[in-house]
């Protein structure tokens, strides 16, 4: 069923009268599921750490194994460990005029459910919502990105016998992409730019098709005056070369104190120099994934310099390699909002750094730009932090640490307006990809229903009495 020569429709129908001849998968076969994917991913742990790396032309052992597979497999494991509570009809009271009855909310599978998942993250951003569609009982049709084509054979391997049945992993470019938005999905979810989103959720809108989108944008990260300087750089440094930046949450441009930026600037490159000491030649540094993506940064630079910024490259050399798109940290201050830089999502190692007087200044420029998918402040000052985080709306907020919220199996990921719709992961997930049923049961007994037959005089004034009052 994996096989690319069959047409999306007919895999479509196949998944769809599966699902029709099954509409609700016992707990324990989706379990057993779970248990496979697991299992067939530890099992491929090198093969996937070579793929991704002749995918992006070189990538890191630790950005596939702690970014890609680790999360994949925790989120695995807690979705076996808490799948039965979550599947269990969840009571709600009906209050006294429904008396004798009760309810409650039945969660059902929705059918087959579109996946298309982006190239950043090839085996996380394809396999979690995956995972989560297949344990709210649906089947799955999984769009993997074209330019992680090594990484692709992996999981169309892994999704094999068995688990064929229940997902199929189709390849191929943005036609086939577009083909696949035009199918009559239960639910699709995208993960990738807002605009390919936009366009997602025009095609899906034919279908009445509920979508989830996943987004990026560009995530602020505010410095307050009161932080240690050097722990904060040290944890930018992080978020901003882990993958080569090319994360949906890395942090786009930096807000710090007009005070602090010197600061701020040669922790930066002191700690650069540091760990990444070789630059490009080093061990240690994911590529960027094309050369049109690395031609693309490099643009950036080109324009914001020419347009009055100055730039900060920790080292002299080993910052560039044209040849393998690799690319070192890349500091631009002096920055404008006409600058290419400051208008797009950056997905790569470059960090403008703006300063600000106030925190006004602050929350009025973040507030009248597209509401990030993330959202990073440092500081101590606790009532600070409070008013910063209340008046600035995002998809995710983390204090004093960057990328870690999205692996917090039990927190929804998702974003709000441009940075996305809809969440998933843990229970958020579940209920993502369920139908939750309002069911009322009533039994032998119900006087209610003769009495509201008969249009009771006395069971309306005492209806009224209970609701019709101020």
């Amino acid at each position: 069923m994996t096989d690319t020569d069959v047409p999306l429709q007919i895999q479509f129908k196949q998944l769809d009268e599966a699902f029709l001849a099954q509409p609700y998968l016992p707990i324990a076969s989706r379990i057993k599921l779970l248990k496979q994917i697991k299992t067939r991913l530890i099992e491929n742990e090198q093969a996937l750490v070579a793929a991704t790396s002749k995918d992006f032309g070189y990538r890191t052992s630790f950005d596939t194994v702690l970014g890609d597979l680790l999360p994949t497999v925790k989120t695995i494991s807690d979705i076996i460990k808490r799948l039965p509570k979550w599947s269990r009809n969840e009571k709600r009271a009906v209050g006294i005029s429904l008396w004798p009855s009760n309810a409650h909310i039945q969660y059902q599978p929705k059918g087959v459910v579109g996946v298309i998942a982006p190239w950043n993250y090839p085996i996380q951003l394809s396999l979690v919502p995956v995972i989560s569609a297949l344990a709210a009982g649906n089947r799955v049709m999984l769009k993997v990105s074209e330019f992680t084509p090594h990484t692709n054979q992996v999981i169309k391997s892994i999704m094999t016998d068995e688990l064929a049945l229940h997902c199929v992993v189709v390849e191929g470019d943005a036609q086939v992409a577009a083909n696949f938005c035009d199918i009559p999905f239960a639910h699709l979810l995208f993960t990738g730019s807002t605009s390919v989103g936009r366009k997602v959720m025009q095609a899906a809108s034919k279908h009445l098709t509920p979508v989830t989108l996943e987004l990026g944008g560009k995530s602020p990260v505010v410095i307050l005056d009161d932080v240690n300087i050097k722990m904060a750089a040290k944890t930018l440094l992080f978020g901003k070369l882990n993958n080569a930046g090319q994360i949906c949450v890395a942090p786009d441009y930096v807000f710090v104190p007009k005070k602090l930026e010197h600061q701020l600037v040669l922790q930066l490159c002191e700690l650069y120099k540091k760990v990444y000491k070789q630059g490009v030649e080093g061990k240690n540094l994911t590529s960027i994934i094309s050369d049109a993506q690395y031609q693309r940064l490099k643009s950036y630079l080109h324009d914001a310099e020419q347009k009055g910024a100055q730039l900060f490259s920790p080292l002299d050399d080993d910052q560039h390699d044209d040849l393998k798109h690799r690319m070192g940290l890349h500091l631009i201050t002096q920055v404008n909002d006409d600058m290419q830089v400051m208008k797009d999502e950056i997905f790569g190692p470059l960090l403008p750094i703006m300063t600000y007087e106030t925190e006004q200044q602050v929350i009025d420029y973040i507030n009248h730009s597209s509401q990030p998918l993330a959202l990073y402040i440092f500081g101590h000052d606790k009532e600070q932090i409070k008013r910063v985080s209340q008046s600035i709306r995002s998809g995710t907020l983390a204090i004093n640490d960057l990328l870690m919220q999205v692996t917090a199996d039990q927190l929804p990921f998702g974003g709000i307006g441009e940075s996305g719709m809809g969440n998933y992961h843990g229970i958020e997930g579940f209920k993502t990809f369920s139908h939750a049923r309002n069911t009322l049961v009533s039994g032998k007994f119900n006087p209610r229903t003769h009495l509201l037959l008969k249009q009771n005089k006395w069971l309306i004034k005492i209806l009224k009495w209970m609701y019709l009052r101020p």
